[in-house]
């Protein structure tokens, strides 16, 4: 059973000539429900003309909206954060260049409910309630100052500064839970004992249809003389498990003892076994129910007990379910599902290294296309705020439909959960150099590895050498892959040395530049990279360079003093 709420809500103007306050929710299906949930907000706006109610409406339909824009694997938190902060900049942009607009600001309160959580994000004196075991809690602080004679004087607001500070919350959802959004012109009329008393007497089930508005009319009867707005949400059922719930239930699965051919599980007659790991085993699996070969992907059963490699290949499951795009193999339901692994669909052919190890020679043009493909998938990863983190032919699948497919994501990182805190995750060979410097993986990493990957696809060398595992490199200049295929335009040659630059400054910024470059080969090629200064280069070998410089012309002085 997904979330299922009742939600009313009600905005008057009370004594006011006009409402400056702004309500507005989104109570999303499925999809969105589960894997962003529904949000409600609340606003009251600042100024002294219709800027007030601009400030409040923009800054709640922003949140709405631009909310659900962002990626799933954004932390809650991170997603409304980012919003706002945006949402701050133009309002206080407007409020400081247009003449109409001087002074526009508001508060702002929102709830985001979703699975079996509830995260709140906050700023000015609008406040959230919530009511639980007959007892009512507010769940913000109001940002005003605290002389008795400045009370109603914002110390954060929407719109009042360049920077703005936000206040989180988060917590669980009881089933019966009634939250309440309110703005300060009813909880300043009503205190928390009489809010409390309302709730408490409200009908089971779902709310009353003017509930919302009873509440804002006693407060406009107890003496609001400012607008008036509420909304009132009550969880009504819970569903079985959200993301982390989702997850918790994976980790606690059995890992299948390592299975061969002929034998079943969960019903899926196993075929081939793929590939077999220090970590995970892949089998191809037939799915008699269905008519279709499925690849079956599972922990090692030597690892089934460490709780870090099952929380990893947990998040390796979410995120393989969340990158939908034809760049990646799909992950298919399946029922019964009573051991550790998840299911993908099956695309006959070979991954790129294993076409290297039969001899296979690609061509320019083949790696150009293949080229745009590999970069498209890892944009269609970075537009989500994943990095992959370990690209390299072993991982690029090249179907029989001529389709390139991106595999593995155990040692992949998102905005949501980062598996390792290893910044040396993945292959030596293919890691960037300030990673072995403790630097973070980045969309710059991920560009690094796809440009080693189409050089290595090229040339079957590397530009800077083979790293091996547990070796600190020493990085020098890379070696021109025209030194391996002459034949290689010169265009090319220069896309694959930015991409594999030492200075991550100096390579594509995105999979979007990179492929514009791959898109226009020939016709408008980069510009070559200048020669590195040897200061740069190799600043000691330059003052080594000029020590013996030195000490030469000091004998040749010393031989011309003692001969003259």
């Amino acid at each position: 059973m997904p979330l299922t709420i009742s939600i009313k809500h009600a905005s008057i103007a009370g004594h006011r000539a006009k409402n400056e306050d702004f309500v507005g929710m989104v109570t999303p299906l499925e999809p969105e429900l589960s894997s962003k949930g529904m949000i409600a907000a609340i606003a009251d706006g600042v100024s002294g003309n219709q800027a007030g109610r601009d400030a409040a409406e923009y800054s709640v339909r922003g949140l709405l909206s631009d909310y659900y824009a962002t990626p799933d694997t954004w932390e809650i938190t991170s997603a409304l954060e980012k919003v706002i902060v945006a949402i701050n900049s133009w309002v206080q942009h407007q409020g400081s260049t247009h003449g109409e607009m001087t002074g526009m600001a508001t508060t702002l309160t929102s709830l985001v409910m979703r699975g079996r959580m509830y995260y709140t994000a906050h700023v000015g004196d609008s406040r959230a309630y919530l009511f639980r075991d007959k007892k009512i809690q507010c769940l913000t602080q109001d940002h005003v100052w605290d002389r008795p004679e400045m009370q109603h004087v914002l110390t954060r607001a929407i719109g009042l500064d360049t920077r703005i500070a936000i206040d989180h919350g988060m917590g669980e959802l009881h089933q019966g839970d009634i939250f309440l959004l309110v703005s300060d012109g009813l909880w300043s009329a009503l205190n928390d004992s009489t809010i409390n008393y309302f709730l408490g007497n409200l009908p089971e089930g779902d709310l009353p249809d003017d509930a919302a508005d009873l509440l804002c009319q006693y407060a406009l009867s107890s003496g609001s003389q400012d607008n008036i707005s509420a909304i009132i949400i009550k969880v009504i059922a819970l569903p079985e498990g959200d993301l982390r719930d989702t997850l918790t239930e994976m980790i606690n699965l059995t890992v299948p003892n390592i299975l061969t051919v002929g034998q079943k599980i969960d019903g899926l007659l196993v075929q081939e076994v793929m590939h077999t790991s220090a970590t995970t085993i892949l089998y191809r699996v037939f799915d008699d129910q269905q008519n279709r070969q499925l690849v079956l992907k599972t922990l090692h059963p030597d690892r089934g007990r460490d709780h870090h490699e099952r929380s990893a290949f947990a998040h390796e499951a979410w995120l393989a379910k969340r990158v939908v795009a034809r760049f990646f193999p799909q992950v298919v339901q399946h029922t019964p599902h009573n051991y550790l692994y998840f299911l993908t669909s099956y695309h006959p052919g070979a991954s790129l290294q294993q076409k290297i190890d039969n001899g296979r020679y690609f061509s320019v043009p083949e790696i150009v296309s293949y080229g745009c493909k590999l970069v498209r998938a890892v944009g269609a990863l970075h537009r989500r705020s994943i990095i992959h983190r370990d690209i390299k032919p072993s991982n690029i699948h090249l179907g029989d439909d001529s389709e390139i497919r991106l595999l593995d994501l155990g040692t992949a990182q998102s905005g949501w959960y980062n598996p390792t805190i290893n910044t040396l995750a993945g292959t030596p060979s293919y890691l960037a150099p300030e990673q072995f410097e403790n630097g973070a993986a980045s969309v710059r990493t991920d560009i690094y590895a796809i440009g080693i990957s189409l050089y290595y696809l090229l040339t079957r060398h590397y530009p800077y050498g083979e790293i091996e595992p547990f070796h600190r490199p020493r990085f020098g200049e890379p070696v021109n892959p025209s030194r391996y295929r002459p034949e290689l335009p010169m265009w090319l040659e220069t896309i694959l040395l930015k991409a594999v630059a030492k200075d991550p400054l100096d390579r594509f910024e995105t999979t979007d530049e990179f492929l514009l470059a791959l898109e226009r080969g020939a016709s408008r090629p980069l510009d070559k990279a200048r020669p590195i200064p040897l200061i740069k280069r190799d600043p000691v070998l330059l003052w080594r360079s000029v020590a013996l410089a030195s000490f030469v012309l000091n004998l040749f002085l010393l031989y011309w003093v003692v001969v003259s």
